[in-house]
This record gives C-alpha cells, sequence and structure tokens, in this order.
C-alpha cells in the first residue's frame, strides 16, 4: 500500500508528518510526504527515513513575505498560489497512491481533496489544534476582513458565519480549480475539505476534544517523531556547567516581533539569576552580548534538552508545547499568531507555565510570566502532567488509516 501524507506549513505540520511515516512503514507501507523543501525539513525527513515529495515552494521564504506587512496581505490571492501550486505538487506526488492523508495550510489540504477526488483515492483530513474544528465549545478563527459580530454568542451562528467567511476567502480560487480538472463546484469548501469525519492529532490531557453534534471528531494523539540524537558536547558541557537553564525559542516564526522577544527574554531571565539556551530559529536570534551565561543552539533534540532545562520559553506550536509538556519543563507561552493562543490558554490553564499577554513582551511582563513559570508549584504540577502525555499517537493513525484503506 502506497500511502501520501500532504502539508504545507512550518515545521509544525511536517515533524508530526515525518512521525506518522515511520509509524506507517512500520507496518508495512511505502510513504511520501508532500512538504516544502526547505532545507531543514528535507533533512528532517531524510532523518526520519521517509521519502520527500516537494511541495511547491519554500514555506520559510512564503511565510516570511506573507508575514512582512500583515495589514496588507491579499488573503484569497496568497491562497490561490498556494491552491495552484499545491494541486501540481500534490498530484504529482499522488500517483500510485491508494489514500491521501492532509494537513497544514488550508489551501493546501484542500488542493489535496480536490486531487484526491481527481484520482478517486481516499481522503483523510487531519489537525493538530481542536479550535480548527466546528464545535458549540469554542469558537472559530477569524479571517481578516471577515470579523465576527461582536453581540453574537452562540457558537452555533458563529461557525454558520465561517463557512461564509471561508468561502469569501477561499472560494473563487477553489472552484476555479476544480472546473480546470474537471470536478464540480462546491457550495460549502470549509466541510468539503474537513470532510464529516476529520482526525485530531494531539494529546488528550494536552487538548481533548469535547463531543459535539457539529462534527465527529477522531482524536488519534499526538504524532511524535522519537529524536535519538545526542546532544552536541558543547552543549553538554554548558548544561553541566551550572543550574539548569531557561530555553528560549521561536522556531518557524520569521517575524520582526520575535528578535524583540528573544532580547527581552534574554534580560528578564538574567534579571533572576538564571542562564539561558537561545534557539536561532527562522527568525535568525543571536545572542545580545558575549557573557558566558548564554549559549546559542541551532537545530538540536528537544526531547532530550528540554528534560534538562529550568523552564522552556516558546512561542505556542503544538510540537513544542507537547514536546515542553512531555519533557516535564514548566513552560511561558508568548504567542504570535494562528492557534497559538489556545495553547498559551491550555499551558496556563493546565497548570504547567504561563501565558503571556500578546506576542511583544516588556521585560516587566516577562518576568511576571517567568516567575510562574519557574514557581516549585508549576514545576510539581508540571511532573505530574508529563506522566499523562501519550507517546502512541502515531501509531494508532497508522493502523486506523491502513485499516480504513483496506476496508
Amino acid at each position: 500500500m502506497r500511502v501520501l501524507l500532504s502539508t504545507y506549513g512550518s515545521r509544525g505540520d511536517v515533524e508530526p508528518m515525518a512521525g506518522l511515516g515511520v509509524q506507517l512503514q512500520g507496518l508495512g507501507a511505502e510513504v511520501v510526504v508532500c512538504a516544502p523543501p526547505d532545507e531543514d525539513f528535507a533533512v528532517l525527513l531524510a532523518r526520519a527515513g521517509v521519502k520527500l515529495a516537494p511541495a511547491f515552494s519554500s514555506v520559510r521564504q512564503w511565510m516570511t513575505e506573507a508575514l512582512a506587512n500583515r495589514a496588507a496581505v491579499d488573503l484569497p490571492g496568497l491562497a490561490a498560489k498556494v491552491l495552484a501550486g499545491q494541486l501540481d505538487a500534490i498530484a504529482k506526488a499522488a500517483e500510485g497512491c491508494d489514500v491521501i492523508l492532509a494537513a497544514g495550510l488550508f489551501p493546501s489540504t484542500a488542493a489535496a481533496r480536490s486531487v484526491a477526488e481527481q484520482m478517486g483515492l481516499r481522503y483523510v483530513y487531519a489537525t493538530f489544534c481542536p479550535t480548527w474544528l466546528p464545535s458549540t465549545h469554542h469558537r472559530p478563527h477569524v479571517y481578516p476582513g471577515h470579523p465576527l459580530p461582536p453581540d453574537v454568542t452562540d457558537n452555533r451562528v458563529l461557525w454558520d458565519l465561517n463557512v461564509q467567511a471561508m468561502n469569501a476567502v477561499f472560494g473563487e480560487a477553489f472552484n476555479t480549480h476544480r472546473a480546470s480538472i474537471g470536478l464540480p463546484p462546491v457550495d460549502n469548501i470549509r466541510d468539503h475539505v474537513f470532510t464529516a469525519q476529520p482526525w485530531l492529532a494531539s494529546d488528550p490531557t494536552l487538548s481533548s476534544w469535547r463531543p459535539t453534534d457539529l462534527r465527529d471528531v477522531v482524536q488519534t494523539g499526538a504524532w511524535i517523531l522519537p529524536d535519538e540524537r545526542p546532544l552536541p558536547a558543547n552543549l553538554l558541557a554548558f548544561l553541566d556547567a551550572g543550574t539548569p537553564p531557561v530555553y528560549v525559542g521561536f522556531g518557524s516564526m520569521p517575524m520582526s516581533a520575535v528578535n524583540e522577544a528573544g532580547r527581552v527574554a534574554i534580560e528578564a531571565i538574567r534579571a533572576q539569576g538564571h542562564r539561558a539556551i537561545l534557539l536561532h530559529g527562522w527568525a535568525d536570534l543571536a545572542l545580545i552580548d558575549d557573557r558566558d551565561d548564554c549559549f546559542i543552539v541551532g537545530d538540536v533534540n528537544q526531547q532530550a534538552l528540554f528534560r534538562r532545562v529550568a523552564a522552556v520559553v516558546h512561542h505556542g506550536g503544538a510540537g513544542t508545547t507537547t514536546t515542553a509538556a512531555r519533557a516535564g519543563a514548566p513552560q511561558v507561552v508568548v504567542p504570535q499568531i494562528a492557534d497559538q493562543p489556545y495553547w498559551a490558554g491550555r499551558v496556563a490553564g493546565l497548570g504547567i507555565g504561563a501565558a503571556h499577554d500578546g506576542p511583544v513582551p516588556t521585560v516587566e511582563s516577562f518576568s511576571a510570566a517567568l516567575s510562574i513559570a519557574l514557581a516549585p508549584e508549576t514545576s510539581a504540577r508540571t511532573t505530574a502532567v508529563a506522566g499523562t502525555i501519550r507517546t502512541d499517537g502515531a501509531v494508532v493513525a497508522a493502523k486506523l488509516l491502513l485499516d480504513a484503506v483496506r476496508r
């Protein structure tokens, strides 16, 4: 059996696919991952032993350009570009496949849905955060130019309006491309792409799916890619040279605000008497001086590193949140975009860290959040929660997917 795993997004969208791909291959399937051809992801998939079929363009370049001036972003235009590019890339990657499982940015999943339909393949939609899926328990995300009415509190009504918003943003490009490959138009793009039974690849402790009649969701648990890489010798030397440091990393976030957040974090960490480890990331963060209480890293085994730090400061990606929680590391989440405020809220709500209010902290606001994360009661709570984080999500999903195709 040949499986195509399709995604377009940041590392948080690609690494889970690698984790799922490893488990599928262990069950005898042939796996291809259609993902952005950025060097980071090519190296990641090669390390996992999963074949990469390149998506239409680098996502780092695409995100940097799109976020450079968010106020002036032409979202329908950007969506049309992703959709058109991914139709070609996914169709090429899907040759000889039996099923397409798609996650990541909506235009890419929409392209995967159309390719599956055109080629007669089974299709599964997956997401890594519950707030993207319709539910009576939470509100939909807001699309630029389509604000939610401030006087409406009924989530059913808001999700109905979400259909209209997504049709307005994605509809013209989606149906134009469907017509170009001989497919009929779709009136409700969101539900067509999400399907009646989407998969939720997140940990039930960190983000449990609450039953709702708006959607029948299959929650598999997070798709974790095991990382056996040793930590670099110079990093180990730094860790061994003093008390556990505070890790600061904003992953695949290329925005200029992240640079300021990193600088503020280092100042606040030092003010509380702690050392720091800083991740370069896509914002190309750099140390603010040459003092020996800070160490900078590139791509590193976070599963191993987070077990040795006093706290993890990050942007609130689903993958980093799960890795830190699994390692028992208290967290400070400084959310930037999309679903990151949700993960910040979950960290605070579970008592395993603090959620910073907004994307650009001051020394004072960050210091307050860090104090919460470093409190003894937070450490005790993170240790307790760590033992509840499941590690079998990718195994569960792989078996479900292969069983579904065989049926």
